[in-house]
């Protein structure tokens, strides 16, 4: 987390609810790959198939992808856009936001179908939602926390994709 954002505990059982959620979802929607990433561009999860890139950056983009439609909404009105679909020839991801804090990306192909994903999310995020804000309450508490100076290695990553 930047220095700037509130921190928040995560702990090895959190871990754990999250890897249930995300291996929950991806068997009843037969999507491919879940996973979460911090507003900030942090890799928290991944759940599913490996993916065959590099997630720093894949979390990194994904992040500023989030931020920059969250300015395109307010620029038509909208106080933000709750999720995103971006979709490929072969290869689509549908990105959701989780307690206004972290996002739910998945990645799929033609095995499912947007629908199917879209009926999925739903509760995902809302079980999702609730172990993280669990999390951010602890997290004020003043228990262990997420590594930061993550931001800067985030920056390192976009500058050598984008040179």
């Amino acid at each position: 987390m930047s220095s700037g954002a509130s921190s928040w505990s995560f702990r090895e059982e959190d871990y754990k609810k999250i890897q249930a959620i995300l291996t929950a979802f991806l068997r009843e929607s037969t999507a491919k790959t879940s996973l979460i990433v911090d507003r900030t561009g942090q890799l928290v999860a991944t759940v599913g198939e490996n993916p065959a890139f590099d997630a720093v950056a894949f979390a990194s983009l994904t992040a500023a992808d989030f931020s920059a439609n969250d300015q395109l909404a307010k620029m038509i009105g909208e106080p933000e856009f709750g999720s995103l679909f971006h979709q490929g020839e072969r290869e689509s991801m549908y990105l959701a936001d989780v307690a206004r804090r972290v996002i739910l990306v998945v990645l799929f192909d033609n095995r499912t179908t947007l629908g199917m994903v879209k009926l999925r999310v739903k509760s995902t995020v809302g079980e999702l939602s609730q172990v993280f804000n669990d999390m951010f309450t602890r997290g004020t508490a003043g228990t262990a926390q997420v590594e930061t100076g993550f931001v800067g290695e985030a920056e390192d990553e976009i500058d050598k994709l984008f040179g």
